[in-house]
């Protein structure tokens, strides 16, 4: 389909959307492309109704889709229904009006303070390149709260060692600067003087065993593995270090501004979900503390 195809160019060259969600808004297009051609058999992006739309978004509801999952799938809808509106493909939005489903909160996930310092202070990942790697992986999401891509993407010049500070690219090429401690900063003279030693160079800051960029699905095992060691919540991607980091520096006193900052959100509203976990600590320790609670 060419609208569509011209439509994920737009997102990829001028919108500056990441690999991953281009790949999200093309799987999305795809799945209601091919429920509509089943329910309207030669119908196409052009000919789109408010009741096509609607009839999709049910039968989402009634195959047991999550109310997130719908929000995200009309969102991508709506975001091709506005780049043809600008190009003057259709007169007018075929999504508009449409009423969805109330999200459900779910608060973040996040591994407890004692279990990730278990991690980190007692296990030993060994002393060869692998394990050096591995453990400043996992050490390096939680102590920056930078994204899986984001830390997939770190090429050797973004590390300034020397300054003590890492220019993380994050969605849409913003860039922000994340301070080190001292201390995690000779874990990384440390894994780099690993990675030279076996020659392993070439621009990337995390590579393979062989020397290649890291990937996704790499990154998301390895930390899955090593957080199973310490911890029994369902989750455990590396997105859960991101939240883990929110949570920990918003328990610990850190403003949410400055929060906001390091994880790189574009609104407040974004990060505000993280101060739920904090409330929900307080109510925990009061509980607890409280002789009457």
């Amino acid at each position: 389909m060419k609208i569509k195809e011209s439509f994920l160019q737009y997102l990829t060259a001028e919108k500056r959307y990441s690999r991953h969600t281009v790949i999200s808004y093309n799987n999305d297009l795809n799945q209601f492309f091919r429920w509509l051609d089943n329910e309207r058999p030669g119908a196409d992006a052009c000919s789109v109704t408010h009741a096509d739309v609607r009839g999709w978004m049910v039968s989402l509801l009634e195959g047991g889709a999550a109310s997130g999952t719908v929000h995200r799938k009309i969102s991508a809808l709506r975001a091709l229904f506005r780049y043809m509106r600008r190009h003057e493909m259709i007169s007018a939005d075929p999504a508009a009006g449409l009423k969805l489903p109330k999200k459900s909160k779910k608060l973040p996930v996040f591994v407890a303070e004692d279990a990730l310092g278990k991690l980190l202070d007692e296990f030993h990942f060994g002393d060869n390149f692998s394990g050096l790697r591995d453990r400043t992986v996992v050490e390096i999401l939680y102590l920056t709260g930078m994204r899986r891509s984001e830390l997939i993407n770190l090429q050797d010049t973004d590390v300034d060692l020397s300054g003590g500070q890492v220019r993380v690219t994050g969605k849409r090429g913003k860039q922000r600067i994340i301070p080190l401690s001292a201390g995690f900063v000779r874990s990384l003279r440390a894994y780099v003087a690993a990675r030279e030693e076996i020659g392993l160079t070439g621009g990337w800051f995390f590579v393979t065993d062989r020397g290649n960029k890291m990937y996704d699905k790499g990154v998301y095992n390895l930390v899955t593995r090593y957080l199973a060691m310490v911890t029994t919540i369902e989750k455990k991607s590396p997105h859960v270090l991101r939240h883990t980091f929110a949570t920990h520096m918003l328990n610990r006193g850190a403003d949410l501004n400055s929060i906001k900052e390091l994880l790189g959100h574009a609104s407040l509203s974004a990060t505000q979900v993280y101060t739920h976990n904090t409330f929900e600590q307080l109510k925990k320790i009061y509980k607890q503390a409280h002789p009457r609670a």
